[in-house]
């Protein structure tokens, strides 16, 4: 391994998380051999998908968490990169060539041969069928070499192992399916594969026979979309479902009895925020100003959600280091100021409706779209609304589906729009950062533009030395910040809740495998 390569894998981690290069993909924490083979499990989930195409929107994400999609490489437990599909992989001195090798004895679901060739073929159709594909990484050119696949960049990319991570770059049979993808779900390597999908319903994946990384021990797996969180709740009471997803804090005193349930909780990596669209009414600086100073963040955590989440100022959260303590917020809660700076802008109640109209005399009403699936979300917009009616701004709520809601970022039709994102998911905040407050982003329809943002984005990009990056991405945040571009709601505590009845659930902090082939039935 070459001292280029060391200084590599120091950054593509997360701060807080150390580092751990196993043999294969998937390691239990739990190594009991008190489990029983074959049998079903249900769980319960939100934020379905509505094809599983894996290169529309966020859906390979879905592919990845059942169980049916690998990566090259991924991260384990504690948030470091391991090798996956690639057995090893090592960079050039200039940082633009990355060669993994890629590891044999690999098979598809369908017992093809997964070769690099194949491999090579997939990330092809990637960059070819995906916009976010390129916002990880430009890609120069792809060549094999026996067992190597070989990656040319077009600049140095610091982070390309993480970004190979993500589960858009999940590895798929590109000679399999072709014309049903969306419905029937793509031939991958995982432990499990698809036999019936039912959009916004149900997704059914039974054992893959050809896994190649050890035994399946499970027959079949229903995931159930459960969108309202009491009913989810009640779906693992009963015995519905054997685990649930996306319950929170308040769920804690339902599931006491330690015989029957298992509770693990984790200060996740991500973040709930708002985005401003500054191609409206939100272009106005002080409006945006007023708006965030308006928010009690602080109470929104500790006491709506029972202390299920870390009040938010910033991108980056505070469970990794970089400099969450150190950054001033001049938009902190100051309702009085949050009035004086309307008033001072040209905002007051002319009808005597209690909410400002604009400098000009038009009305004012903020449209905040948000989405159904996850309870918090509501609590914060909710409680946004009533903050902010108290400084004189009107809020109006549109509640729509989380397939909707990305259509609506991606449509830029929107005042302000609630988002709940992995800050991390290469790895390293880079890519959050670039995909969201980069001028040109496809991801970007806020009309956000800071040239010092997008300059400084540009070095981190090539930026190799871990201290280095560590300061520009605090310089970035505290101009994100001093533009009040975006509300920071909170940064989420996330808790996985099971029955005893099965073994072999774990959290990992990039959220990505929620099936693994280390659950079991106990016995």
């Amino acid at each position: 391994m070459n001292k280029f390569f060391k200084n590599v894998l120091g950054i593509v981690l997360v701060s807080t998380m150390s580092l751990s290069l196993m043999a294969g993909c998937g390691n239990s924490k739990d190594k009991s051999n008190v489990s029983k083979k074959g049998g079903e499990v249900t769980i319960a989930v939100t934020s379905f998908a509505d094809t599983l195409e894996p290169t529309q929107q966020y859906f390979s994400w879905v592919i990845t968490r059942y169980g049916v999609g690998e990566t090259l490489v991924r991260f384990n437990e504690k948030g470091g990169i391991e090798p996956c599909l690639a057995e090893s992989f090592q960079s050039s001195e200039d940082g633009k060539t990355w060669t993994f090798k890629i590891r044999k004895g690999v098979k598809f679901s369908n017992g093809d041969d997964m070769t690099p060739d194949m491999v090579k073929k997939s990330l092809e159709r990637t960059f070819k069928l995906s916009k976010r594909a390129v916002s990880f990484f430009e890609l120069a050119s792809m060549e094999v070499e026996g067992q190597n696949l070989k990656i040319t960049t077009k600049e140095p990319v610091a982070i390309l192992p993480g970004s190979l991570a993500d589960p858009l770059f999940l590895i798929v049979d590109t000679n399999a399916n072709k014309d049903s993808i969306a419905m029937k779900g793509p031939i991958c390597t995982g432990p499990y594969a698809v036999e019936s999908f039912k959009p916004t319903d149900s997704c059914v994946v039974v054992k893959n026979k050809n896994y190649w990384n050890g035994d399946v021990p499970l027959d079949k797996v229903t995931f159930k979309c459960i969108e309202d969180q009491t009913t989810r709740s009640m779906a693992l009471q009963t015995g519905e479902a054997d685990i649930a997803y996306n319950l929170k804090a308040e769920n804690l005193s339902e599931f006491k009895d330690t015989d029957k349930y298992n509770i693990q909780k984790l200060q996740s990596l991500r973040a709930t925020f708002a985005f401003m669209n500054q191609k409206g009414p939100l272009n106005d600086l002080k409006l945006r100003q007023a708006l965030i100073r308006g928010l009690d963040k602080q109470t929104y955590c500790n006491v709506l959600l029972e202390g299920g989440a870390t009040a938010g100022k910033a991108p980056v959260p505070p469970t990794l280091d970089f400099g969450f303590n150190e950054l001033k917020d001049e938009n902190s809660y100051n309702p009085e100021g949050a009035k004086a700076l309307l008033k001072e802008a040209g905002y007051k109640d002319i009808d005597g409706d209690s909410f400002v109209e604009t400098p000009d005399g038009k009305p004012l009403q903020l449209n905040f779209v948000i989405y159904t699936s996850r309870k918090e979300l509501n609590v914060y917009a909710q409680a946004a609304q009533v903050s902010l009616k108290k400084i004189g701004l009107n809020v109006k709520l549109n509640t729509v589906s989380y397939e909707t809601l990305l259509d609506t970022r991606d449509s830029g039709k929107f005042d302000l729009l609630i988002w709940n994102v992995l800050v991390a998911n290469t790895g390293d905040p880079e890519k959050y950062l670039r995909e969201n407050w980069y001028s040109t982003s496809a991801s970007n329809q806020t009309g956000y533009n800071n040239a010092e943002v997008d300059k400084l984005l540009n070095q981190l990009s090539k930026e190799f030395d871990k201290d280095s990056r560590k300061k520009l991405i605090i310089q970035i945040q505290q101009l994100i910040m001093n533009d009040a571009s975006t509300v920071f709601f909170g940064y989420e505590t996330t808790y996985l809740f099971s029955s005893k009845r099965v073994k072999g659930v774990n959290m990992y902090p990039n959220d990505y495998y929620w099936l693994t082939k280390d659950i079991t039935l106990a016995k």
